[in-house]
C-alpha cells in the first residue's frame, strides 16, 4: 500500500502546482484576456506546440544535404530510427522529472517562482557529479544549439538579400535575437510555438512542391553513399534533428500538469515525420549530387515569391527556437548571479544580455551552415539527450526499492524493468559508438575540411563567387 500511497501524495501535490497555475490564469485574465490567452500557456496542447516547433527548424533545409551523404533509403530509415530513439530518451526525462519532483514536494520543497532544470534533477536523483556533467553537456549544446539558430538566419536571409554578406548579416540577426531575453519562461512562447509551427509547415511543404515542381536537373545523379566520412556526418545530422529535447524539463515545468508529458514528444515527432520526409526526399531527388557543396535546400531553388515567404518565414522561426535553445541559458545564468527568483522583467533582461554575447562571437567564427550541425550532433547531442538521460534512469532505479517506490512505472508497451534497461543499455552503446565515435570522427573531419577551405571569420560561407569583371580598355 506504501506506493499507492506515495503516488497518490504525489498527484495531490501536482494537482496543487495545476491549481496555482489556474488561479495565476485566472488573475491574468481578469487583467487583460487577451493577453493571457496568447502570453500564458502550460496546456498539454502547448508543450506540444512547443515541441514540435522546436524540433525542426532551420534543420529542414540541411536535411536534403544529409540525404546526398547518405542515399535516399538510409536518410530514411536513420530519420525513423533516430526519430523513435529520440522519442524515447525524451520519455525518460520526462519520468525522471516527475520523480525528482514528486520527491522534492514529499520534502515540502516550493518551485515557486523556480524553474527546474536539467541538471538540477541529475542533482537531486543521483548527485553532484551528474549535476556537473548534466550542467556541462546541456549548456554547451543550448550555446552552439543558438549560434546554428544565428548562422541559419545570416544564410537565409542571403537568398533574399545578396547586397550585404552572410558575415554582416550575423551581426545584424544577433542584435534582433538579443531582444529575446525580454521573454520570461516557456509559459510565454505559446503564440509563438504556434505561429513557429505554421511557418515550418509551410516551408517543409514549399521544399517538397518546389523540387517536385522543378523536377530532375539535367544529369542527376544519386551516388550516394560513396564515402564513410560523408556517410557518418548526414548520419549525425539526423541524429541532431531528433535530439532537440535539451529542453524538455523546461517545457514540462512550464505545464500545469508535467506527468501529461510522457507520450506528447512521441506525437511531436510523428508530425515532425511529415514535414522532414517528404522535404528531404523531394529536393534530393531533384537536385541528386549537387546538394553535397549546397548544404542549404534554398540555394538551389529557383527564387519567387513562394521560395522568398519561405525564407522569411523560417527567420521568424529561427528566432523563435533561438529564444528556445538561449532560454535555459538564461536560467542557469540568472540562478549563478542570483536574480532568477526576482519578478522584474527588465531586471531579468539586463541580467541576460551577457549569455547573447558568446553565441553571437561563435557564430561568427564558424559560419558553417550545415558541416556544424552534425559536429554538435556528435560531440554533444549524443551525450546531452541520448546517453546521459539512459544511464540517469538505469541508475535511478537500479535499487528493487526504487523500483517499488517509483513514482511512474514502466510503459504499457514495456512493462518490464528490465525491458527498459535493455532499451537504455543499447542506446547507449550505440549512439556511443555510431554516433559519438564515428560519428564524431567523421563530422569533426568534414568540420576541419571547411575551415582549411573557407578559414575562420569566413565573410560569405558558400557563397556563389561573383562574375569576374570585364577588363577595361583604353
Amino acid at each position: 500500500m506504501l506506493p499507492q500511497k506515495q503516488a497518490e501524495e504525489s498527484i495531490v501535490s501536482y494537482n496543487e502546482t495545476e491549481n496555482e497555475g489556474k488561479e495565476e490564469e485566472k488573475e491574468d485574465t481578469s487583467i487583460l484576456s487577451v493577453k493571457s490567452f496568447l502570453w500564458h500557456g502550460g496546456s498539454v496542447y502547448d508543450a506540444w506546440f512547443s515541441c514540435a516547433s522546436n524540433q525542426v527548424a532551420q534543420v529542414l533545409l540541411t536535411l536534403p544535404y544529409s540525404f546526398s551523404q547518405l542515399g535516399m533509403l538510409s536518410g530514411i530509415l536513420l530519420q525513423l530510427f533516430y526519430g523513435i530513439l529520440g522519442s524515447w530518451t525524451a520519455y525518460l526525462i520526462s519520468v525522471l522529472y516527475v520523480e525528482y519532483r514528486s520527491r522534492k514536494e514529499k520534502e515540502n520543497v516550493s518551485f515557486k517562482n523556480h524553474v527546474i532544470q536539467w541538471f538540477e534533477v541529475l542533482d537531486g536523483l543521483l548527485g553532484p557529479y551528474w549535476k556537473a556533467m548534466g550542467l556541462a553537456f546541456n549548456c554547451t549544446f543550448l550555446l552552439f544549439g543558438s549560434v546554428i539558430q544565428l548562422i541559419a538566419c545570416a544564410s537565409n536571409i542571403y537568398y533574399i538579400n545578396d547586397r550585404l554578406d552572410k558575415r554582416t548579416w550575423t551581426y545584424i540577426f544577433g542584435a534582433c535575437c538579443a531582444t529575446t531575453v525580454f521573454i520570461p519562461s516557456f509559459h510565454n512562447y505559446r503564440i509563438w510555438s504556434f505561429l513557429g509551427l505554421g511557418m515550418t509547415t509551410y516551408t517543409a511543404w514549399y521544399l517538397t512542391i518546389a523540387a517536385l515542381v522543378h523536377g530532375q536537373v539535367e544529369g542527376v545523379s544519386h551516388t550516394a553513399p560513396t564515402k564513410l566520412v560523408l556517410y557518418f556526418t548526414g548520419a549525425t545530422n539526423i541524429l541532431y534533428t531528433f535530439g532537440g529535447h535539451a529542453v524538455t524539463v523546461e517545457i514540462m515545468h512550464a505545464m500545469w500538469k508535467p506527468q501529461k508529458f510522457k507520450y506528447i514528444y512521441l506525437l511531436a515527432t510523428l508530425y515532425v515525420f511529415t514535414l522532414t520526409l517528404p522535404s528531404a526526399s523531394a529536393v534530393y531527388w531533384a537536385f541528386g549530387d549537387q546538394l553535397l557543396n549546397h548544404s542549404n535546400a534554398f540555394s538551389l531553388l529557383p527564387k519567387n515569391a513562394f521560395r522568398d515567404a519561405a525564407v522569411i518565414l523560417m527567420l521568424i522561426h529561427q528566432f523563435i527556437t533561438f529564444g528556445f535553445a538561449c532560454t535555459p541559458l538564461y536560467f542557469v545564468w540568472e540562478k549563478v548571479i542570483g536574480v532568477h527568483d526576482t519578478k522584474s522583467i527588465c531586471l531579468r533582461a539586463i541580467a541576460r544580455l551577457p549569455v547573447v554575447i558568446p553565441i553571437w562571437f561563435l557564430a561568427i567564427i564558424f559560419p558553417f551552415f550545415g558541416p556544424i550541425n552534425s559536429a554538435v550532433g556528435a560531440l554533444l547531442v549524443s551525450f546531452t539527450v541520448y546517453i546521459i538521460p539512459s544511464l540517469a534512469h538505469i541508475l535511478t532505479y537500479r535499487k528493487a526499492s526504487a523500483r517499488q517506490n517509483a513514482a511512474e512505472k514502466p510503459p504499457f508497451f514495456l512493462p518490464s524493468w528490465t525491458a527498459m534497461f535493455v532499451v537504455n543499455a543499447f542506446v547507449v552503446v550505440w549512439v556511443f559508438i555510431v554516433g559519438f565515435g564515428f560519428g564524431g570522427w567523421a563530422s569533426m573531419t568534414n568540420f576541419v575540411r571547411q575551415v582549411d577551405t573557407f578559414g575562420l571569420f569566413a565573410k560569405c560561407y558558400q557563397c556563389a563567387k561573383p562574375a569576374p569583371t570585364p577588363a577595361q580598355h583604353h
